[in-house]
């Protein structure tokens, strides 16, 4: 094929917006994308009990501090995810997310119902490691706002 050939092959290709395999790239999202979709998979992992979910993105040495200022390893995390949420209804408000190299602060405040009807919010902050190019939850902090 002529170079002037190939050109104008090419030149089609961008005309019509398509660009050859050869030149594809996949699309990664981005580390902002990310994160937010891993700070929706940890509340909904919270809301469903999802033990699975937390095993596969929890750091091995993970803790996670309670509003008490109790903190509990991985696997005292994990069995109170066994248990259920003891909430029926959770939204968060004011996510907020800051990257820092290989590390990032995911935050938001959260407003609970439990089942018998009382209600509360609570701030967190999840401190994410990225490793191998995965970002995984190594902490997290709860802190009880007053009412």
């Amino acid at each position: 094929m002529s170079v002037v050939r190939l050109m104008n092959a090419f030149g089609l290709f961008a005309v019509l917006g398509v660009v050859p395999s050869v030149y594809a790239r996949p699309r990664v999202m981005s580390d902002h994308a990310t994160l937010r979709a891993l700070n929706d998979g940890y509340i909904r992992a919270f809301l469903t009990a999802d033990v699975a979910w937390y095993d596969a993105h929890l750091t091995d040495d993970f803790v996670c501090i309670l509003t008490n200022g109790t903190p509990i390893s991985r696997a005292d995390f994990l069995a109170a995810t066994r248990r259920g949420p003891g909430v029926e209804e959770y939204t968060i408000d004011d996510v907020t997310i800051r990257i820092h190299g290989d590390a990032a602060l995911v935050g938001a405040l959260g407003a609970w119902r439990r089942k018998d009807g009382t209600t509360g919010k609570t701030r967190y902050v999840d401190v994410y490691v990225k490793t191998d190019g995965k970002w995984k939850v190594a902490s997290a902090q709860l802190t009880a706002v007053p009412k």
